[in-house]
């Protein structure tokens, strides 16, 4: 069960059921507004939504995130894209995949309103981390998944072991990295630290079972090495896809695995 803030989730703007897609700004448990949108596929004979969430930068009008959605939603009943916090049009500020699991708490419970009665989740990166932990935390609750995939994923916090992870690191930690990161970037990052550090990506993937877990990751991953996703799995006994010639999340995913994920989801 959920050990951080509890509560529910509002929409704001309440819209009639279409056969189109359809935009809302939602409401997380702790306040803070959340742009979706929300895509059905007539075609698809399976009723599963799957909620995608993106990278740290990201937001639900990157290319790198519309052709995932694009790519998924073939499978699926729906494919629900949403901006952390932080990012895009939604607003707060970037707790780097802590508060993120609200959001996609939020994002869940949004997709189940619209009448699907199975809802998968996939995260890229920092999105990756939130998904296991989102996973674990809302287990017995009406925002659980059914099943989970993280792709590029973190298994531990504070890495630094790679050239863009202490880049990334300086950019969230420093006041002239967050200047960076509000206007270069174009997220806005919490200068708070966090208290108390969160449960781990590698300590929730071992909390989620009997949910399907998938872990996938490339072998050219310049931010991660292969112990990460190694170590995920095998806390999670989960499915593991290393993938040859890939590098790092939602901008290294190409249509073939994109498509082998969306039958992953929907089929488990």
């Amino acid at each position: 069960m959920r050990s951080e803030a509890e509560g529910r989730f509002h929409i704001m703007d309440v819209f009639s059921l279409t056969s189109g897609p359809r935009r809302a700004m939602l409401r997380t448990e702790d306040g803070v507004h959340l742009e979706a949108l929300y895509e059905p596929s007539p075609a698809s004979v399976a009723d599963t939504a799957v909620v995608v969430a993106h990278g740290f930068t990201g937001s639900l009008d990157r290319p790198a995130v519309r052709r995932a959605a694009a790519a998924l939603g073939r499978h699926a009943a729906a494919a629900v894209t949403f901006s952390f916090r932080g990012h895009g049009g939604s607003g707060g500020l970037s707790t780097l995949g802590d508060r993120e699991v609200l959001d996609l708490a939020a994002a869940v419970r949004w997709a189940r309103e619209q009448g699907h009665a199975r809802v998968a989740t996939v995260g890229f990166s920092m999105g990756g981390s939130v998904v296991l932990r989102q996973a674990a935390l809302d287990r017995g609750t009406d925002a659980a998944p059914d099943a989970v995939a993280a792709v590029s994923a973190p298994a531990r916090w504070y890495y630094r072991g790679t050239a863009p992870m202490r880049r990334l690191h300086w950019v969230v930690t420093r006041p002239a990295g967050r200047l960076v990161g509000r206007y270069g970037l174009r997220v806005r990052i919490d200068h708070r630290p966090w208290d108390p550090v969160p449960l781990s990506p590698v300590e929730a993937a071992a909390r989620i079972a009997p949910v399907p877990l998938l872990v996938v990751h490339g072998d050219r991953d310049a931010y991660f090495p292969l112990d990460h996703p190694r170590t995920l799995a095998a806390a999670g006994d989960a499915e593991l896809w290393l993938e040859p010639g890939m590098g790092h999340a939602e901008n290294a995913a190409g249509e073939e695995l994109l498509d082998r994920l969306g039958a992953w989801l929907v089929r488990r």
